[in-house]
């Protein structure tokens, strides 16, 4: 049976009220609906939430599908509304750059933020792009669209433009199909979708992470991270700033302190994180005498 007549199959048992029929309807799409969720919304947890109520929506709506949309632009229009309207009533998630100003690492960071206020990173493991799954390209596109600073950036924007730009730059879906996802003109989005362009580019780095990852190579960013890990576990602070970027920032949510520069990254470093570890080694070249004397 071909894909097409098995979905039309399962569409008539789930409208028939088959919960088992709709289950094997949707699960094909979920992963990536969650993954569009979290490009709205910012946080893994919200766009569990957001996909559950979506498929809710859509289990209820089902009799008045008429298939005039495929199945999938048909889950999307469902999802974004949703994602739209949890927008309205939970406040905007940000990085800690964008909360507070940047903070004296002398100071120490501040207490935690409670509420759940912060952008948080997408595991790859939601995306189902393991080896073996989808080509390297295809991979290499899907993480790049969950991206952490690309879904902060995407925060910036008012909930329309945002829903806009992920529908028809990330998703590909035509002018007309997002027109009608959100019930405007195409006219309207295109306007909407220049006004994003605009202001996601002036959120975004230069380079991608992808981006950068590519141009290392696996070999390079393998001996990168080798002496990241081994500059840390060593308690070495100037090691680990000398492997930063002059504007670099340090940033620890649900913590709202952040550090930006060089001198302030190896200040908040000395007398945070590291400061155990240096400590650490400290007493032991004390503990060990002369011999440890040398090897300090």
């Amino acid at each position: 049976m071909s894909s097409t007549a098995q979905e039309q199959e399962l569409l008539a048992a789930a409208r028939s009220g088959e919960e088992d029929a709709f289950r094997r309807l949707v699960e094909q799409h979920q992963s990536e609906l969650h993954a569009h969720c979290y490009r709205m919304l910012g946080s893994v947890h919200d766009a569990e939430d957001a996909l559950q109520e979506a498929l809710l929506r859509a289990w209820k709506g089902l009799p008045k599908f008429e298939g005039r949309s495929s199945l999938r632009s048909w889950l999307y229009r469902i999802a974004t509304n949703t994602c739209l309207d949890i927008i309205g009533r939970r406040p905007k998630r940000v990085l800690p750059i964008d909360y507070a100003p940047a903070s004296d690492p002398h100071l120490g960071p501040g207490e935690p933020i409670v509420e759940s206020v912060w952008v948080e990173p997408y595991p790859d493991e939601r995306l189902g792009i393991e080896d073996g799954y989808a080509a390297p390209e295809a991979r290499y596109e899907q993480r790049e669209s969950i991206e952490l600073a690309f879904v902060a950036a995407l925060q910036h924007l008012p909930a329309r433009q945002r829903a806009v730009l992920i529908l028809r730059d990330v998703l590909g879906f035509s002018g007309e199909e997002v027109a009608e996802a959100l019930e405007t003109t195409p006219k309207a989005v295109y306007s909407a979708l220049q006004r994003a362009h605009k202001t996601v580019d002036e959120q975004l780095p230069v380079l991608s992470q992808q981006q950068t990852l590519k141009s290392l190579g696996d070999a390079r960013v393998r001996e990168i991270v080798a002496t990241y890990v081994d500059a840390w576990e060593r308690g070495d602070v100037d090691a680990v700033v000398s492997m930063l970027a002059e504007e670099a920032i340090l940033a620890m949510p649900p913590r709202p302190s952040w550090y930006l520069g060089l001198d302030a990254a190896r200040a908040f470093l000395a007398r945070g994180p590291l400061a155990p570890i240096i400590a650490r080694r400290a007493r032991g070249a004390q503990a060990n005498g002369q011999l440890a004397v040398g090897v300090v």
